[in-house]
C-alpha cells in the first residue's frame, strides 16, 4: 500500500488534533514551566500505550541558559526543578533486523506576551501566548505518536519523540541531550518542523544548508568621567564614546567579514544619563550578533572587545565587553533534507514543496544538529482568506489548523521512509 493511503488522517483524529491544539493554545506556559502541557502529553502517550520517560532534561533549564533570560520571563533563577521534557519511544516490530533510529522533535513553551487576537481559544494566561506555534508543533507530534503506534509491524528500528521544554531562550534541547536522548539507541538522524505563514496550509518548505543563525548577545559598558554639560572639557563623555563604538561595530560586518558570508551586528539598547545638563560617567550599549560560520562568530567576538577597548582608550575612557554565546547555527544536513523533501513530494505533490531560504533567527534544534544529521523544515500555516497572515512572535499570530494533519502526515512519513517501512 502506498504511503499516501496509509497516512490518511481520519475525521475523528483530525477533530481531536484541532481540539488538542486549542487546549494547549489557551493554556500557554513559559520556558521551564510547561508542567500542564507535559502532563497532557504524558496522558495521551499512556492512552496510546507508548513508552516514555518524563522529566528529561529537568525543566529545560540547561547550563546554557542565562540568568537574565529567566528574569525577563518572570522566573526565579536557580537549579532546575520539576521535570517537563518527555522522550517517547516507539519500537518497530517487523522483525527483519535491528533497524535505525530516528528522532522527531516538538517544542512546548510559549512566549511572554499578551495575545491580541479575539479567538475562542485565546490565551487564558495574561502575559503568556503561543505566538511561535509550539502548541501546533506539540499537537503534530502527538498525532505522529498515534499514527506510528498503530504501524509498528511495518518497520524495524526506533522512533524517538522529543517533547522539549524551554526553546525560547532556555536551551531545552541542550538539557535533554545532556540527559542522553541521543543515545541508547544512538540516533541516526533527526527531524523537526516549524510553522510559517509564508506558505499556505498544505505546503512545506525544505532546504539543505543554513536554517537558522547562531544567536549571541553582547553588552559593552563604557566608563568615562562625568560632569556638567556646560564644561565638557572637564569630562570624558561616555555617550560620545558609546556612539563611536556603536558606529564602528558595523565595520565588523562591512570590513572584516567576507562578503560571501553572512553576519548581523545590531545594537538594540543604548542607555546613558539621567538629566540634560549632566554628562554621564557611564554608558551601556547592548545587542545581538547573528552568524552562520563558526570562524566569523569567533572573529566578531574577539574583534568586538578589541574595537570597543581601543576606541574608548582613544578618548581616555575604558570599555568592558561581555559577550554571551547563545544557540549555535542550525545547518540542515544535505542527505536528511533530501529525504524529507522526497517524502513530502510523495505525500503533498511537487507543487506544494518549496525551497526554504535561510533565516537569521535563533533555534535550539541546532544543539541536536551539532550531534546528528538534522533537518528542520517549514510547515505552512498561512491562509490570507481566513486571516492567517501574521508572522510568529506577533500578538495577532494564529495558524490555519488544516496544517496540523499535514504536519502529522509529513513527520510520520519521514520517519517511516527513513526506517524502510513496508508502506
Amino acid at each position: 500500500m502506498v504511503l499516501t493511503e496509509r497516512l490518511t488522517i481520519s475525521e475523528e483524529l483530525d477533530a481531536w488534533l484541532r481540539e488538542t491544539r486549542r487546549m494547549i493554545h489557551a493554556n500557554p506556559e513559559l520556558l521551564c514551566e510547561e508542567h500542564e502541557t507535559s502532563d497532557l502529553v504524558q496522558k495521551h502517550l499512556k492512552e496510546l500505550g507508548v513508552e516514555f520517560k518524563s522529566g528529561v532534561g529537568g525543566d529545560g533549564r540547561s547550563l546554557y541558559i542565562a540568568e537574565e533570560v529567566l528574569k525577563k520571563a518572570g522566573i526565579k533563577a536557580g537549579p532546575a526543578t520539576g521535570g517537563t521534557g518527555v522522550l517517547a519511544t516507539i519500537q518497530g516490530t517487523r522483525g527483519t533486523g535491528p533497524g535505525k533510529t530516528v528522532l522527531l522533535r516538538a517544542d512546548m513553551d510559549a512566549l511572554p506576551m499578551d495575545e491580541v487576537a479575539d479567538v475562542p481559544y485565546k490565551s487564558r494566561n495574561p502575559g503568556k501566548m503561543h505566538a511561535c506555534g509550539h502548541d501546533l508543533h506539540t499537537t503534530v507530534l502527538l498525532g505522529v505518536a498515534e499514527v506510528l503506534s498503530t504501524m509498528t509491524d511495518t518497520f524495524d528500528g526506533t522512533v524517538k519523540l522529543m517533547f522539549q521544554p524551554g526553546e525560547e531562550g532556555g536551551g531545552g534541547a541542550a538539557a535533554m541531550i545532556n540527559d542522553g536522548i541521543l543515545e541508547n539507541p544512538a540516533v541516526d538522524a533527526a527531524f523537526a518542523l516549524h510553522v510559517s505563514v509564508a506558505q499556505r496550509a498544505g505546503q512545506v518548505a525544505i532546504g539543505a544548508g543554513p536554517r537558522s543563525a547562531a544567536s549571541d548577545t553582547f553588552e559593552i559598558r563604557v566608563a568615562g568621567r562625568g560632569g556638567h554639560a556646560a564644561s565638557p572639557h572637564n569630562t570624558v563623555d561616555s555617550t560620545l564614546v558609546a556612539a563611536h563604538i556603536m558606529i564602528a561595530l558595523q565595520t565588523l560586518v562591512s570590513r572584516e567579514t567576507n562578503p560571501m558570508d553572512t553576519a548581523v551586528v545590531t545594537v538594540g539598547k543604548l542607555n546613558a544619563g539621567t538629566a540634560t545638563n549632566i554628562i554621564p560617567a557611564t554608558a551601556t550599549l547592548a545587542g545581538t550578533v547573528r552568524t552562520y560560520s563558526p570562524n566569523v562568530r569567533d572573529n566578531i567576538e574577539k574583534r568586538m572587545a578589541e574595537l570597543a577597548s581601543g576606541i574608548a582608550a582613544g578618548f581616555g575612557a575604558e570599555a568592558e565587553t561581555v559577550y554571551v554565546r547563545g544557540y549555535p547555527a542550525l545547518i540542515n544536513d544535505e542527505a536528511a533534507s533530501a529525504h524529507a523533501r522526497a517524502v513530502c513530494v510523495e505525500l503533498l505533490g511537487e507543487e506544494n514543496v518549496f525551497h526554504a531560504t535561510a533565516g537569521m533567527a535563533g533555534e535550539d534544534m541546532a544543539f541536536v544538529g551539532e550531534k546528528v544529521p538534522t533537518c528542520m523544515f517549514s510547515l505552512g500555516v498561512g491562509n490570507p482568506e481566513k486571516g492567517f497572515v501574521y508572522p510568529v512572535h506577533n500578538p495577532n499570530f494564529d495558524a490555519d489548523e488544516d496544517a496540523i494533519a499535514v504536519g502529522v502526515r509529513a513527520m510520520s512519513g519521514i520517519a517511516l521512509r527513513y526506517l524502510g517501512a513496508d508502506v
